[in-house]
């Protein structure tokens, strides 16, 4: 969810909100415009493709739900794994990518 903040229909410039009592008001700090605060709020549903969809789960040491790409192991050096990305750090910052060998099984991780 997006909270959308209005701009002021005279001089279109973002509207600030003020509260009055037991009003709460949009102001416009140039033109004195204001309106009473009405629910701005806009609801979207996402929509998840088949692959966006996959859930990383480890079930008697079977990955076949999970995503594979070419990609070396450090351990074996065999050139298949599999992948999924994690959100590790700041939300500015890019995901972690983890590799999970189809051979041996060693976990990894790349920084993007």
């Amino acid at each position: 969810m997006r909270a959308l903040l209005p701009l002021c229909p005279k001089c279109g410039i973002l509207m600030t909100l003020k509260k009055e009592g037991e009003r709460s008001l949009w102001t416009c700090r140039r033109c004195g415009y204001s309106e009473e605060k009405v629910q701005l709020v806009k609801r979207e549903q996402i929509v998840h493709t088949q692959r966006e969809k996959v859930i990383v789960v480890e079930d008697g040491g079977s990955y076949k739900a999970m995503p594979k790409t070419a990609a070396t192991c450090p351990e074996c050096g065999h050139n298949e794994a599999y992948y999924w990305m994690v959100q590790t750090r700041r939300g500015d910052e890019g995901m972690t990518r983890f590799y999970r060998c189809t051979k041996c099984g060693r976990t990894w991780r790349e920084y993007h």
